[in-house]
This record gives C-alpha cells, structure tokens and sequence, in this order.
C-alpha cells in the first residue's frame, strides 16, 4: 500500500493561523448555511461535528444520477457504485444501514439498505438542497446513523407564496459517455395563504463507454421518471402542507451472475446458471424494474404555546416495489411498505439552555418473494425518544444530547422474533478562540440495532455473489466516537479539518464462513466482533487573486477488526487531489480539478486491490439575468479527461466493471 503524505494538512492550517491580511480576504469564506438536518437549525461553523451542504449552482453543476456520484467529490465521502443506477454514499468507509438518508428529515424508506444494488429513491435533479453531517448523528434520526446522516431538501410542499403568484424552474442536462438524456422542471403557484407545487423529471441513459476501448459497458443502462404534487397552507406563523409523489425506474444489473444454489444440510452448493441472458429487456439481462408512491405531511408552527418556540412535524408512508429481472423472467419481487412519523418541540432557554425534545416512530414491512428470497418477511417497528440541548457562552458552545430507542422485528415464518434497545450520548463544543476561527470537538456513545438481513438472511445473493446465513442471537453494536477539528470561516486563507477514531464494540459483519460452494459463490455469515475506524479529512480554500481560488482536498480512513482479525471490507483507498476556480468574467467563471486515488491494498479475506489512478476534470460555466426577471445557468463539464481505467474500490462489483471513461456533460438551468 502506498504511504499517504498527509502531513501538508496540518502545515497548511498552522500557515493559515498567522497568514497576512490582503485585498482578497473578503472573497473567500466558509458559507454561513443553515444545516436543517441539525436539531436547531445551525450554521455549518457552529456545528461540533463536520458537515458539507451542496445548494445552488455548486449542485447544478456537480449533479449527478445518483446521489453517491453527486457527494463523491466532497472529502470523507465516496460512492458505493453498482452501475450508473445505483451509487449510496460511504461516509468514512461506512454505507449501508449506518449512513442514514432522510427526505426533508424523514427516512426514505425504500430497499436501499437491504442490498448494495438497490438504488436509493431521490430524484436528483428535483433537489435543492443536499446535507451531510459526518460521524455519529444518532441522537435525532437514529442508532444505525453511526456513520452519518445525509439529509435531501426538496420543494415538494411548499413553505411560502410566491411574491409574484407564480415561479418554476427548468433543468435540461446531457451527457456523451451513455447518450445521457435528462430533464426536470418545477411550478410554484399560490395566492392568500394557499400554495400548490407541480414537479417532474425523466432520465434516460444507455450503455457507457468503457476507458481505452471502443467497446460498452452492456447491461450499464439508467431509465427513470418521476411526478409530484404538493399543497400547502400558509399562515404568519407557520404551514402545514401535504404531497404525493411516484417515480418509475428501470436500471442494469452489471456483474449480476445467477446460480441454482441448494442446501445439504448446513451446507450450500451452488451450480452453473440457468438462465438464457440473450433475450428479454433491450439494454441486458439482468435488470430492476422499481416503481414507488409516497406520501409526505410536513408542518411547522412559531410560537406554539408558552415556553416553546417551534413545533415541527414529519410523517411519510412509502409503497415500494421492484421486481428484479432476469432476461424476460422475473426472478425475485421486493415489497416495502414503510412509514414514518416525528414530532419536534424546541424550547425557549432554561438556564441558558436552548434544546429540542421529541419523539419518532416507524414501521417497515418487508417482503421478498421468488429465486433470490434470501430474506424473510417481517415487519419492524422502532420507536423512540431524543432531547438535544445547547449553551452558548461566549465564545464557547456546548451542546449534549440523549436518545433511546425500541425495536420489535415479527418475523412472518418459522424464526424467532427479535427485541432490541439502545441508547445514545453525546457531547461536543465549539470554541471561536479568535475571529474567523473555531476549534471543534465531541465525544459519542452511539448503539445500532441490527437489521432483519443482519438477523434472518439464509440463502444466495446474486448481487454480491455471497450465500448470505444470518444470525438471530446479534446484539446491539456499540460505538464510541471521539473527532476533533479545526474551522477558518473567512479570509484569504479558509479551511475545514477532522480527525476521528470510532471503535464500535459487537461491529457486525459478514464473515468468510472458510468454503466455497461452486459457481464463482462464497458463503458469509453475519458474525460481531470489536472494530475500529480511524482517519482524517480536510478541504484548504486559498484565494490567490480576487479571481482565483485554489482548494486542496484530501482523505484517508483505516477499518479494522480488533485482535487481529483483519481488515474491514471495501474501505475507501486514500484520495488527494488539487481545484481551481477562475472567475473570467462577470458572468463566466471556469473550473479545473484533479485528484489522485491511491491503491488500496488493505483488503479483507478473499478481496483484491484495487489500482491507483488519476481523475481530470474541467468546466465552464456562464450566469446571469435577464430583464424580465429570470435567472439562467448555462455548464459543461468534461469528466475522466485522461480516459482512466479506475475502480472505485467501495464497490461490490469493482473486479469486473470499470468507471465510465472521458466524457462532456452539457447542461442548462432556468428560473423564473
């Protein structure tokens, strides 16, 4: 493996602490913006932990189809990757159930979690808004959120009447590497106190070209089309709005090898593939037909009653299905009906203390019928109580928090149901020990539940090429997170470092069961064992002219199982790299990026290395206005400019696919 120089980090931030002032200090700072996924709405440099926030033209320009790809620049985060269909966030080399995804601070309550090639159900091109907080954010949205949380800003239901009566928006985006089509549109009416939202979008993309090679990634294809409805009231106070939306989406299976496996006992064997992959679906064989209903009620009230300042409500209800196909054959059907509800009450100061206090239940019921059932029916419901308070004195800030919860698992055939508790802490500060600077620190104790795949998975997965056995006796994972950092919000100098340590006790993972059973399968079975996570991050913004920005990014995270059992699976190999933002004109401004993957060769039992490998990339992009009020963004972006063979190492399916190779994304954006 190659040795990570990681030390400029540090020199850089010591530099910036006694850097001289210069006429280009008021271009550069850290955006003020309000992290709505935090439990009093703070600022991202008042937070005692890390946070990115993606909004604006940033999000335009750096959208894409999945929301792995689209956070994949941002350091401490990578994608997962299982085709340009599916890419889940991995934050500090954890994914899956420990990353949570919220829309508008409720769960998405898809499939995304109970497999790595289930796609998560937001619609890209609809959001506003993209929030990441990093490490533990158990205390309001759950134990299993010990890697993080991402929160997704729609404008579905509207919170406010368009001073005009009426506004939209229009994105149109193409890309050359797989003949990408991709558009999306909004209207906001609305007149007193009532106002209504009319949204959709559609994305087609056929097979990507591969690096080097005339040929195509086959089976490497990504259809979707969504459609929404929102009404809102709208007081002095605060509204209360309700809306309904669908999506329909079809995505390849890429590295998708069926086999008959069966049972002998307490043994598995596994044979040849039984199906014919030359008929069925245009674009491939092995493919997802998803399609999803939900339902969101959102509110918020000022001043509710005496020594409270907000109430805010949340409750979603999803109908989720998708049937994976095998050539015209449909092998297996997911089911997933899941609701969610919370309730938020934030105080007025008690002694100086601010907080919020509130309560959250859900209810998942799962099913999955056909070849690949490897996981039982069930139905889960997890309920719980949180209260988060902060202090600020000074130039100190302090915040605690506490949050217990219940978890019941029926099981809907011959296994043993499942009860679980956990309870979580935390502490943190922030101290600005001078102007423009802040000095943050916390310290957690954080328990995840184990899922229904953790507990009762017996049988083949095709997507991850495992026999999946699972445990009934798994306990509650425990972990303790320590991070610490250091802020510059503004001048000619700006900057963002973390370094963090989770050991998570019980950690549950998919072991090697030690034998092979036949058609290129291996047996896992989910077992516990200590862990430990460690690493650190950090993004240097230099303003070298008033025109000019340069920014320095890097990461770099270890995973290992304690008393020598090895490293963790698919951990992020270590990743730095160099931006440059050039404003031309007025109008115009100009981008260039590289950054450079090391090889990963920490890898667990029966995982191979991944190579190192170097990204390009540059952009143009031109803003402005015109006299009847609308604002237009018009981009291009050319990606991979160096025609890279890389694997993302994240990945399931990494030793057979490659990321797609050069390609220009051209896009427009309209608001009005």
């Amino acid at each position: 493996m190659e040795k990570s120089g990681y030390w400029w980090l540090g020199a850089v931030a010591l530099a910036g602490l006694s850097a001289p002032a210069s006429a280009a200090d008021e271009a550069a700072a850290l955006p003020d913006t309000v992290v709505r996924a935090s439990a009093l709405n703070s600022q991202v440099g008042e937070m005692s932990s890390a946070s990115v926030v993606l909004q604006g033209e940033e999000l335009t320009r750096g959208r894409s189809a999945t929301l792995g790809d689209t956070l994949s620049s941002q350091p401490g985060i990578h994608s997962s990757g299982f085709g340009p269909g599916v890419g889940r966030p991995v934050i500090r080399g954890l994914e899956g159930s420990r990353v949570k995804v919220l829309s508008d601070g409720v769960d998405v309550l898809d499939a995304s979690t109970s497999s790595p090639d289930h796609a998560i159900t937001s619609e890209m091109q609809l959001l506003e808004q993209i929030e990441v907080i990093k490490g533990p954010a158990t205390l309001m949205y759950g134990g299993g959120a010990i890697g993080g949380v991402v929160n997704l800003i729609d404008r579905r239901v509207p919170t406010y009447v368009p001073e005009r009566g009426v506004e939209a928006d229009l994105e149109l985006r193409g890309n050359t590497v797989a003949d990408e089509r991709a558009g999306a549109f909004g209207i906001t009416a609305g007149a007193g106190q009532f106002a209504v939202r009319l949204e959709g979008s559609k994305l087609e993309a056929d097979p990507y070209d591969i690096p080097g090679t005339p040929s195509k990634q086959e089976g490497a294809f990504n259809e979707s089309d969504s459609a929404g409805l929102g009404l809102s009231w709208i007081g002095e106070r605060g509204y209360l709005g309700l809306a309904y939306s669908e999506q329909n989406r079809e995505y390849g299976l890429l590295a998708h090898e069926h086999a008959d496996c069966h049972t002998h006992g307490p043994d598995w064997h596994c044979g040849g593939h039984d199906h014919d992959h030359d008929h069925g679906h245009e674009h491939g064989a092995a493919y997802i037909d998803m399609q999803q209903q939900r339902w969101d009620l959102r509110g918020e009230y000022q001043e509710p009653f005496a020594g409270f300042d907000r109430v805010r409500l949340r409750m979603a209800h999803t109908d989720y299905s998708h049937r994976e196909m095998e050539g015209s054959e449909v092998g297996t059907r997911f089911e997933n009906q899941g609701s969610e509800a919370r309730l938020e009450l934030t105080h007025k100061p008690v002694a100086g203390w601010r907080g919020v206090l509130g309560g959250q239940t859900s209810r998942r019921d799962f099913s999955a019928l056909g070849e690949e059932a490897y996981v039982p029916a069930t139905l889960t419901a997890n309920h719980a109580l949180f209260l988060v308070e902060e202090l600020e004195l000074g130039n100190w800030r302090y915040e605690w928090g506490l949050r217990h919860e219940w978890q019941n698992i029926d099981v809907k055939r011959s296994a043993r149901d499942a009860s679980h508790r956990g309870t979580s802490v935390s502490a943190g500060a922030t101290w600005r020990f001078v102007p423009e600077y802040a000095l943050f620190a916390n310290l957690s104790r954080s328990q995840r539940l184990p899922t229904a795949e953790e507990l009762y998975a017996m049988g083949p997965h095709a997507a991850t090429r495992t026999v999946e056995l699972g445990n009934a006796n798994l306990q509650e994972e425990t972990g303790y997170n320590m991070e610490i950092g250091l802020r510059k919000l503004s001048g000619r100098l700006t900057y963002s470092l973390s370094a963090f340590r989770n050991q998570v006790d019980d950690f549950i993972y998919a072991a090697d069961a030690g034998y092979d059973p036949g058609g290129d399968y291996r047996v896992v079975e989910y077992q516990q064992n200590d862990a430990v996570l460690q690493g650190l991050e950090g993004s240097f913004g230099i303003q070298a002219t008033e025109s000019l920005q340069l920014t320095l990014f890097g990461d770099t995270v270890r995973g290992k199982l304690r008393d020598g059992g090895g490293n963790l699976p698919r951990i992020p190999a270590d990743r730095y790299g160099l931006r440059l933002e050039q404003r031309l004109t007025s109008h115009m401004d100009a981008q260039l990026e590289g950054y450079r993957v090391r090889r990963q060769g920490d890898t667990a039992a029966y995982e191979t290395d991944t190579a190192a490998y170097t990204m390009l990339m540059a952009g143009l992009s031109y803003h402005g206005y015109s006299q009847n009020g609308m604002n237009y963004l018009l981009y291009a972006r050319a990606n991979n400019l160096l025609d890279e063979k890389a694997r993302q190492h994240t990945s399931f399916i990494k030793d057979e696919v490659l990321l797609p190779g050069r390609n220009l994304t051209v896009g427009m954006r309209l608001s009005f």
